[in-house]
């Protein structure tokens, strides 16, 4: 499958394998990535996800053959068939954009994250590129509009004028550039990307994954909440659940009996 999905303990890697088309997406592999994102969700043994590509590309964007299609279809028509499977209820999903997964999400960005690769990349939580890696949002240079969760996304996660140096300019930027944006949080070589995006993935997946997933939900929801009070109230109903879960009883007792703790994920 160009689209592999592997799980090692609480560990699960998705890696984009469509070299020849420098891992870009049509329908095909759109639906193969929302498969994945929904065995991530789903799969209670699953406590972190790394999102990865093959060689020196992480993802492309999407495949232009098939999005002049989509273009040429709704132009056409209204709507498109093509778009349709590429989406859930209208949204981009497969870029999680209007998919929620509370479990942390890791991206080893081993090369070009280009268009919709940028799109996933908002979807992630920790960042970790390749010295060769570059980035781009590069859709207005090609007459596209970057709708799969970025210009919504990206000014809420970097400072505004580099959102703006992003979305607007549409050229390069390196991995050292795209850290000094905040865009990612570690630029490391090449050779040890795989294995430091799984250091990263096994200190989280050492961690209480109810505890986790609380605090990721609560920063997830209470960003988009109307105001801090908001904000407020999801975070004390993410700490009300934590708080009289069997892990946080588990975490407490492992610390005065000087032991590592066993977790439940309840």
């Amino acid at each position: 499958m160009p689209i592999r999905y592997e799980k090692t303990g609480h560990i699960a890697q998705i890696t984009i394998d469509r070299y020849e088309k420098r891992n870009a997406f049509d329908v095909d592999h759109a639906e193969q990535l929302m498969a994945c994102w929904d065995m991530v969700r789903d799969d209670p043994d699953v406590w972190v996800a790394i999102l990865t590509g093959v060689k020196d590309s992480f993802c492309s964007g999407g495949d232009l053959n098939a999005m002049r299609d989509i273009a040429r279809e709704t132009a056409l028509h209204g709507r498109s068939e093509s778009k349709d499977r590429m989406t859930r209820n209208g949204t981009a999903y497969f870029t999680l954009k209007g998919f929620d997964i509370f479990k942390p999400i890791i991206a080893a960005v081993n090369g070009h994250c280009i268009a919709g690769g940028m799109e996933l990349l908002g979807g992630t939580d920790i960042r970790i590129a390749s010295e060769d890696a570059v980035f781009a949002i590069s859709e207005v240079r090609r007459g596209l509009f970057a709708g799969g969760g970025t210009t919504a996304r990206l000014p809420r996660q970097i400072p505004w004028p580099a959102a703006m140096e992003l979305l607007l300019v549409g050229h390069d930027v390196s991995a050292e550039r795209a850290k000094e944006m905040g865009l990612v949080n570690q630029v490391v070589p090449r050779d040890r990307l795989h294995d430091i995006a799984w250091e990263w993935a096994e200190k989280i997946a050492a961690n209480a994954p109810i505890a986790v997933q609380g605090a990721k939900k609560s920063a997830l929801l209470g960003f988009r909440a109307a105001s801090l009070e908001d904000a407020y109230r999801i975070e004390d109903e993410c700490h009300d659940r934590v708080y009289v879960s069997e892990d946080a009883q588990e975490g407490a007792t492992a610390f005065l009996e000087r032991r590592q703790p066993v977790w439940k994920g309840r």
